[in-house]
């Protein structure tokens, strides 16, 4: 039976520090024996915006204890688990805030980034309040960031986190479409608006993925998970526009973290 990745490189590591155990470095073999840890970089679909049950400790970063990461730790109990995932946060961010638990003992590094550098709030706000004419021309301007600025932030992050965690399995994780076409929605965003919103959410996975598959990291895309579940579905695991709690608008509920992201990230790991 072929161990999951996860479990290969903690069996790797126990190995290693059994083979080693002499003398003085026996107190650091029985460390690295403990096996590896894991640590959750990211944005708000990592943090778990829209799940509910947020760790008042976390602040506006807005952990859930309901996100993919908390439910993944939860399950497979790794040595260590660091949540460092915020809202609102962009690659800069990551770099700047995040990476402090990486170190050459993390085993299992995952992170969702990049629609906050192309400007999804803004994206999703203009296409609310404007014409379609109005929508789609923020879009392009997103497209076009993506296309010439992303890529570049996106190496540089993707190398900071291999500069510090040399020896983990690094998982990136897409977001999802967020409209069924067609759908069961009599009102809200017009179905021209709702495809171009979907296409430019796979365009932004699909430059992800490229620059994850060239750093040689693992990508996960969620489109196909959350399939059936998006908005208009009549079975969304996606908030819409929600008018009392702003910052929820357009993330995964607690349906979407324990239904899409956990099982993709759970197969990837």
């Amino acid at each position: 039976m072929k161990l999951p990745r996860f479990m290969a490189t903690a069996c790797s590591l126990i190995l290693g520090s059994v083979l080693a155990l002499t003398g003085s470095t026996a107190a650091h073999a029985s460390e690295t024996a403990a096996g590896p840890v894991y640590v959750a970089l990211g944005d708000s679909y990592s943090s778990g915006v829209g799940a509910g049950s947020y760790d008042s400790a976390s602040g506006d970063c807005r952990r859930s204890t309901k996100a993919y990461p908390v439910l993944w730790a939860n399950a497979h109990a790794p040595a260590g688990f660091h949540f460092t995932a915020c809202s609102g946060a962009r690659t800069d961010d990551v770099v700047a805030k995040q990476l402090g638990p990486l170190s050459s003992g993390t085993g299992l590094v995952s992170i969702s980034i990049g629609g906050n550098d192309a400007g999804f709030a803004d994206v999703m706000t203009t296409c609310v309040l404007s014409s379609d004419s109005g929508c789609l021309d923020r879009i392009n301007k997103a497209r076009t960031y993506v296309t010439d600025t992303l890529p570049g932030k996106l190496d540089t992050t993707y190398d900071a986190i291999r500069a510090k965690a040399t020896n983990a399995e690094v998982v990136v994780l897409g977001y999802p479409r967020f409209y069924k076409l067609g759908g069961s929605c009599a009102a809200g965003l017009s179905e021209t608006k709702r495809a171009a919103i979907n296409d430019a959410a796979d365009y932004l996975n699909s430059v992800t993925a490229k620059r994850a598959a060239d750093h040689g990291f693992t990508f996960a895309g969620v489109a196909s998970a959350f399939g059936g579940h998006e908005i208009c579905s009549g079975d969304s695991w996606l908030h819409s526009l929600e008018w009392l709690s702003i910052t929820e608008s357009y993330h995964p509920t607690a349906s979407g973290q324990s239904g899409a992201y956990l099982p993709v990230f759970d197969a990837a790991a």
